[in-house]
């Protein structure tokens, strides 16, 4: 497929663009470029076949099944972004006066209500864009809290080896060592490590509870007392949390802080690297310390911004993606709590439907029941026949399926790591297990056939590895 500047010609052009209802503007001389912009010169046509053919490539969830393991791609209800376009939400500026904004002020109200409710928290922030800067944010309020107590020994944060590994990178970048501890054979936290591990150097610890393998740690409440008793806190990642919504909370499960991925739990799009909201909630004593702009009844009535007393800070500008807030909220309304429970319930079904199915062929890394994902280890695969995790997912895209999750958790070796969603049928499921177990078949009938995969899709097997050491990212 060619791209705009290959399509370009000189004198083409189109009239998309309004004329300008202000003033034109006229840069200095030495602000002005030296040459002219090289922009591309197309038709309309030129443009909306290009658009169009771009669309065609990409595969979405709109277009199949996308069992993406930890990253949660369920379908997005067209009822949010109707929320969303709404101009009174939509139109809005971040600089405009407060009583103008009342309704805003109230969506966010609102969400912090419902997601304190579901999470066991007592306050929120919504400045975090994404689910690591709400880690970061989280991690910087565990800083605040000890630095308050005069605590500058805790310097340390505990992260399981089945943690996301966004975990030890915020733990990293908000000044903390970190201390890694493996899991126990059962794929969940080794509580004598654990033990081990903790001290009165110890800040807190970073989890996510079910984790990356799709496990529940039976052991939680014992992990978080662990932590506690050495004087630290513990940190809930929240991006598995839509296992568990409205059955269990991590605040009931002794966590101080959290984040919560609204793109992923509570269904805003977020492929191709946005829109994205990691709010950060957590108890009571660590309120003040919570980013700027919380939203607070004033006394003369109404809905206003506050700071918190010993506020860390601003950590975005204004208020975070206030858009993402309201397709979550819509969510949040439509569902209602039993709806909320229901969507966990199913996503929990779903997975370990797809694991008991696939089980008589592909390997499952840990046994029994799991929550929302499970993780398959391809390695005796490649032991016998030489086809790998990659060999696999390049298949599935030759069928018409996007690849799970690849190579990930680290600690399993050929890892596909696969989380069908609750809003998947039975019948699509089925499909893909279908799928699943023909490629297995062509592993043992023609594995070198799986080198060679995919054959018909527009973009055949690329050199991955050159494309990530010597990336061409401009067109010259």
């Amino acid at each position: 497929m060619k791209l705009l500047f290959e399509i370009s010609k000189e004198g083409h052009g189109n009239s998309l663009l309004a004329k300008p209802d202000v003033p034109e503007a006229t840069l200095s001389e030495k602000a002005s470029r030296g040459i002219p912009l090289p922009l591309p010169q197309l038709s309309e046509t030129e443009l909306g076949r290009h658009y169009t053919g771009l669309m065609k490539r990409t595969f979405g969830v709109n277009d199949g099944f996308y069992p993406l393991g930890s990253c949660t791609m369920k379908y997005n209800p067209r009822l949010n972004e109707d929320m969303a376009s709404l101009a009174g939400f939509g139109n809005i500026h971040p600089l405009q006066p407060e009583h103008t904004v009342q309704g805003c002020l109230e969506v966010i109200r609102e969400t912090e209500q419902a997601l304190c409710e579901i999470s066991g928290m007592d306050a929120f922030t919504f400045q975090p864009a994404a689910g690591a800067h709400g880690e970061f944010a989280g991690v910087m309020l565990v800083k605040a809290y000890h630095k308050s107590r005069g605590d500058a020994k805790r310097t340390k944060i505990i992260v399981p080896d089945a943690a996301h590994g966004t975990n030890p990178a915020s733990a990293t970048m908000a000044g903390f060592t970190v201390v890694n501890i493996p899991s126990a054979a059962d794929g969940c936290v080794d509580i004598e490590r654990l033990r081990q591990a903790v001290g009165d150097d110890t800040a807190g610890l970073m989890l996510t509870n079910p984790n990356t393998l799709g496990l529940f740690d039976k052991n939680i409440l014992e992990i978080t007392k662990i932590v506690h008793g050495a004087g630290g806190l513990n940190y809930y990642d929240g991006a598995n949390l839509n296992a568990i919504m409205g059955i269990a909370r991590p605040g009931d499960m002794g966590f101080d802080v959290i984040h919560i991925n609204l793109h992923k739990t509570f269904s805003t799009p977020h492929g191709g690297g946005g829109p994205g909201s990691g709010p950060v909630g957590c108890k009571d004593f660590l309120r003040d310390f919570l980013p700027v702009y919380q939203v607070v009844e004033k006394d003369g009535g109404g809905l206003g911004f506050a700071n918190p007393d010993r506020t860390i800070g601003s950590v975005k500008a204004f208020y975070g993606h206030f858009l993402v807030v309201v397709r979550a909220l819509t969510y949040i309304k439509t569902l209602g709590a039993e709806g909320i429970r229901r969507a966990a319930i199913h996503a929990v079904l779903n997975a370990n439907y797809m694991r008991t199915k696939l089980s008589d062929c592909y390997e499952v890394a840990y046994g029994g029941l799991c929550m929302h994902e499970f993780v398959l280890t391809l390695q005796k695969i490649k032991d016998r026949w030489g086809v790998s995790a990659l060999d696999v997912a390049k298949a599935l895209l030759e069928n018409g399926m996007h690849p799970p999750t690849m190579y990930f958790p680290l600690i399993v070796h050929e890892a596909l790591m696969i989380e069908p969603t609750e809003t998947e049928s039975k019948e699509t499921m089925d499909e893909a297990i279908a799928v699943f177990k023909k490629i297995y078949k062509e592993i043992e009938a023609n594995p070198e056939k799986l080198h060679e995969m995919p054959l018909s899709t527009p973009v055949r097997r690329l050199d991955e590895v050159a494309a990530a050491r010597n990336p061409r990212l401009r067109y010259v």
